[in-house]
């Protein structure tokens, strides 16, 4: 007889919200009632997006639960697994069910990067190999040669999915068409974008898919050696991470004459600080090598001059990830996914003002409006949707008639809709655009390293502007000031951070121009929402 299966998501927003405690009372419990020969409980990634509580599978029964207490978690324990009978109040409805674990519209033929995520054990690497997990790697190693690989890629029309969407099979060839007696393989994981949760989630629930990319780009390019370099704070990233590579080494996938070949790669992690900066690659090159993570000049360019001064790859998680399947499936199968110039699927992350928060994978070309109220289940109280920033706090901020925008990498060019990193960020009436903006610009003027005088004074001089304006003190100039300030950062800074602060303060000026227009002058905010900051009250003497 199989034993029951207890599948329990232990992400670190499920951690948040008490998993980690119910897993030891379930596990608790299964020993007090003798349970232990009848029933297993594994740990697994995200399953998805989120309820208000833990999400927990039972199988073979296939019914879902969203555990918010430990009475939770013991009457599922003293009713469905001691007498058979699901916790109908606990239970997640069918309908609801669809979406919640992909079995809609991101069904498994459209989960590329999330192949694994929820569904297996991300620290054991058994489960991994049980799903093909490290086939990619033997098929590269003794079939291909690695200039076949690179082309692979390239043909599969892969694009970073970082924000960039810079092709990557042409990134790999710059990097293995340079001399030098060291090349290097680098993960971007420092996630620091505000909103953006993807790639922790990925690694929290699938390291070894990221571990396998990375081997296969280092055989590719001719590196031996590689980093993954990850946000300090991602603490559930970090030890996923380093257990998988532990393992990699242990079962022959990491150090040297892997799989009794030739070819031999060793991978390290390093942890960033918090700095969003270093999410630039030339900032986070110059913070694994000891230094202030600050943007260098370029050219020259990491893929010839990166790393201590070698050819590197930096390819963030999300991209890596894609590449296993890629290469076990071929590039045709790749682009049977999503557009014709942005092949395959994107992750988002479902953020705001949305019913269901999570991530979700999604065929490229999805439209705004499917996210939010396919996948996201609509805005929260049944409220109207006032704007959506899409693409992260580097993003563009749009506004409802927008939301038939299919996301690909051409619809920022052609209905000025960005994908970026791949944040839905819906608000609801609730919001201010001036109150949003303003937050927006202090991120800005707080993550700035300060190296150039455009982002360093552009985004201090923003600030001040939108603070005067968000207490009704702004003038209609301001408006042109703050365009002529987006101009300038954009052309005159130095690096990504700089560079990308025209995106948001251009589209919310420009779409919502009329809450910034009402906000002149007024005595308290139009719309009724921010809290205008009165000046305070002079001290009597007495």
């Amino acid at each position: 007889m199989k034993p029951t299966i207890v599948l329990v998501s232990v992400d670190s927003n499920s951690v948040l919200l008490g998993a980690r405690q119910f897993v030891n009372y379930l596990r608790e419990l299964i020993d007090k009632y003798n349970l232990k020969d009848m029933v297993e409980v594994l740990e697994t990634g995200t399953m998805g997006v989120y309820t208000q509580g833990v999400l927990m599978a039972v199988f073979p029964d296939d019914v879902y639960y969203s555990v918010k207490t430990v009475q939770d978690v013991e009457k599922i324990v003293l009713e469905h697994l001691l007498k058979g009978r699901p916790v109908l109040s606990l239970e997640i409805p069918k309908e609801k069910l669809k979406v919640v674990v992909e079995k809609e519209k991101v069904s498994a033929e459209t989960r590329i990067v999330l192949r694994n995520v929820g569904v297996i054990n991300p620290k054991n690497i058994e489960e991994y190999i049980a799903r093909d997990g490290y086939f990619a790697l033997h098929k590269v190693l003794t079939q291909m040669k690695p200039h076949e690989v690179i082309e692979v890629v390239k043909a599969s029309g892969l694009r970073g999915r970082g924000g960039a969407g810079f092709p990557t099979g042409l990134k790999w060839e710059f990097t293995a068409k340079a001399k030098a007696d060291q090349k290097y393989v680098i993960c971007n994981a420092d996630e620091g974008e505000p909103g953006t949760f993807k790639d922790r989630l990925i690694m929290e629930g699938d390291p070894h898919s990221v571990i396998e990319a990375m081997v296969i780009c280092g055989y590719a390019v001719g590196a031996t050696k590689g980093y993954i370099y990850i946000r300090g704070e991602y603490y559930g990233s970090v030890e996923n991470i380093q257990k998988a590579i532990q393992d990699a080494y242990e079962y022959g996938f990491l150090g040297k004459n892997i799989l009794g070949t030739d070819f031999s790669f060793d991978l390290t992690v390093r942890l960033g600080a918090g700095a969003y900066v270093c999410g630039e690659e030339t900032a986070l090159l110059e913070s694994i090598e000891g230094k202030a993570g600050r943007p260098r000049l370029k050219p020259p360019y990491p893929p010839t001059h990166g790393l201590f001064g070698k050819p590197t790859v930096i390819n963030n998680v999300e991209t890596f990830a894609n590449i296993p399947m890629i290469i076990l499936n071929g590039p045709d199968w790749f682009k049977s996914f999503g557009t014709p110039n942005s092949p395959g699927t994107k992750v988002y992350s479902l953020v705001g003002n949305v019913v269901r928060r999570g991530i979700v994978e999604v065929p490229m070309g999805t439209t705004v409006r499917d996210l939010i109220y396919r996948f996201g289940g609509g805005l929260v109280g049944g409220k109207e949707l006032y704007m959506v920033q899409t693409g992260g706090t580097a993003g563009t901020f749009i506004g409802v008639d927008k939301l038939d925008v299919p996301l690909d990498y051409d619809s920022f060019a052609k209905y000025g809709v960005s994908i970026g990193s791949g944040v839905i960020l819906a608000m609801s009436e609730d919001v201010c655009p001036v109150d949003v903006a303003l937050n927006t610009m202090q991120f800005f003027e707080h993550e700035s390293c300060g190296k150039c005088t455009p982002c360093r004074e552009g985004t201090r001089l923003a600030v001040q502007i939108l603070e005067r304006m968000s207490k009704g003190q702004g003038k209609k100039e301001d408006l042109e000031t703050l365009k002529e300030i987006a101009k300038v950062t954009q052309e005159a800074s130095l690096c990504g951070l700089g560079q990308s602060i025209n995106v948001p303060l251009l589209s919310i000026l420009q779409n919502f121009e009329s809450d910034f227009l009402a906000h002149i002058g007024a005595k308290s905010c139009p719309r009724g929402v921010c809290e205008f900051v009165t000046p305070q009250k002079k001290k009597v003497k007495v």
